[in-house]
């Protein structure tokens, strides 16, 4: 019996009409769909943000402690069902729950950095700029905002932005992925047990429709997305045409730069791990080791080696490392990149085709760890954004070369460098045109004190997820010029009388 999963609306399942048009959520070990969820159409859209919009006035003027201990009791409710929201996620995504639990803890750090909200809004404030004249300013909330968010962390990243969002005063609407819809409507629930008064935070389901939706409706005033970068600068542009904010973060394809003094083996294992951990899904991962010469044959090898041990199977076998890929139509397109790699130069090392599964692989969407070497710039598996198990390795001379094949790269979302080379490593991140670097680090994640988000082709807007960013983002600054006169300018005076 499949479930059925439908929107979450002021503070309780949607109960309206049956929704006109529906998608179906798979389960991707084996193929069998597991879940049907509806589809919001303009009734739904305008009945999400018709409730934000009137929980916003009450929730706005909600005290910083009253809010802050909100965000308290939410973050212990997701922390005390950690699990169950880990088994929810590769139920529907694929990946091991191992992986999904860590999705959660990082989700979690932000929900922890927007408990510290009151120290966060704190304005400024300058003491008789003119006679008696003070100014100040002060951070308020921007109303009803939406999120827009992907399927390979249905829980993260949407916590990469609600958090924050609701703990400055805002109302949310979020739109998640149509594919792993579920983990947003527990944590919708989840916030409803914390307290969180009915309308706050909305959850609409759906595809280009829904998105649309939300992009023109007059009441929303800003919008945060990750995904694709082609439909980042859609949104971007739609959004930003219709007056609104626009946050919107884009593709990635991720260089990994392992210099001839690196410790190879941390290089292999840092590698393996970025490239494969959650079979690849993620803007994050590392799909281009940059091997300087004359490391690329050792480096090459002592991949492969550990490459060979993973054990790929289902996400709730205890074994298994790598689960399968989200969709049968995903899966097919990131191995049509094996033979187009193989058909313009590159030598397949590994074929993840090949790829032995724990257990019954049955009709699920598999595809084991793939290493391609010998890639170049020129080739489609190096251009584009595969978001699978593919690792390319680009082969070049000099440090000088790997920094113009990064250069040269329309995305600019993150980048690691592996040497002992403390010079190398300064240089490195002073010189290289990317939004996040990681030093011996193959995946730099910034902690949720920081802010996330790349350059170029990887960013579209001007502010970064979470962080003080983030806080920036969901608020206006108003600036507030006061005078008050002195009592001695006289009129009543029912102050402390003195003997002056």
């Amino acid at each position: 019996m499949t479930r059925h999963i439908t929107h979450w609306i002021d503070g309780k399942p949607h109960t309206g009409a049956p929704a006109e048009r529906q998608g179906e959520v798979y389960e991707p070990s084996s193929g069998r769909v597991s879940g049907r969820v509806d589809f919001a159409g303009r009734e739904e859209i305008d009945a999400a943000v018709a409730a934000a919009k009137a929980a916003f006035p009450a929730w706005r003027d909600t005290s910083l402690a009253r809010r802050t201990a909100v965000l308290f009791r939410f973050r212990e409710l997701v922390n005390a069902h950690r699990d169950e929201l880990a088994r929810l996620i590769s139920s529907e995504h694929g990946k091991v729950v191992s992986d999904a639990a860590g999705e959660v803890a990082r989700g979690l750090e932000v929900v922890e950095f927007a408990c510290g909200i009151p120290h966060l809004l704190k304005g400024g404030f300058s003491e008789n700029v003119s006679s008696r004249v003070d100014a100040y300013s002060i951070l308020q909330p921007l109303g009803v905002v939406a999120g827009i968010t992907p399927f390979n962390f249905p829980a993260m990243v949407p916590m990469w932005m609600f958090p924050v969002a609701i703990a400055c005063g805002n109302t949310f609407v979020l739109k998640p992925s149509e594919k792993d819809p579920s983990a947003s409507v527990r944590l919708a629930e989840l916030w409803a047990e914390a307290g969180l008064p009915e309308g706050v935070f909305n959850v609409v389901h759906g595809d280009k429709a829904a998105v649309d939706g939300l992009l023109h409706h007059d009441d929303v005033k800003a919008v945060s997305f990750v995904g694709s970068t082609p439909i980042a600068r859609s949104i971007y542009e739609t959004a930003a045409r219709h007056g609104k904010r626009v946050q919107a973060l884009g593709g990635a394809k991720n260089h990994m730069v392992v210099l001839p003094d690196a410790d190879l083996d941390l290089a292999a294992d840092a590698a393996v791990s970025a490239g494969f951990g959650s079979a690849g899904e993620r803007c994050m991962a590392i799909s281009v080791v940059v091997a300087v010469d004359p490391v690329g044959d050792e480096l090459i090898g002592k991949i492969t080696e550990r490459v060979a041990k993973l054990k790929v199977g289902p996400g709730d076998n205890p074994e298994s490392e790598m689960g399968p890929l989200v969709t049968r139509a995903h899966r097919d397109k990131v191995a049509s990149y094996l033979d187009a790699g193989v058909a313009q130069g590159a030598t397949l090392v590994v074929d993840g085709r090949k790829t032995p599964i724990l257990g019954d692989p049955g009709d699920g969407f598999w595809l084991g760890p793939t290493v391609l070497d010998h890639v170049t710039p020129e080739m489609d598996a190096y251009k584009d954004e595969i978001f699978g198990p593919v690792l390319s390795v680009v082969r070049v001379r000099s440090y000088d070369e790997a920094m113009e094949v990064i250069a040269g790269n329309p995305y600019g979302n993150g980048t690691a460098i592996f040497t002992n080379d403390g010079g190398a490593a300064r240089r490195f991140q002073n010189e290289v045109e990317v939004g996040m670097v990681g030093i011996n680090v193959p995946i730099p994640v910034p902690m949720a004190y920081y802010s996330f988000g790349g350059w170029k082709s990887s960013l579209f807007g001007d502010s970064h997820a979470y962080g003080m960013e983030g806080v920036h983002f969901y608020t206006r600054t108003k600036a507030v010029t006061a005078r008050w006169l002195d009592p001695s300018h006289g009129g009543v005076n029912l102050g402390f009388p003195t003997n002056g």
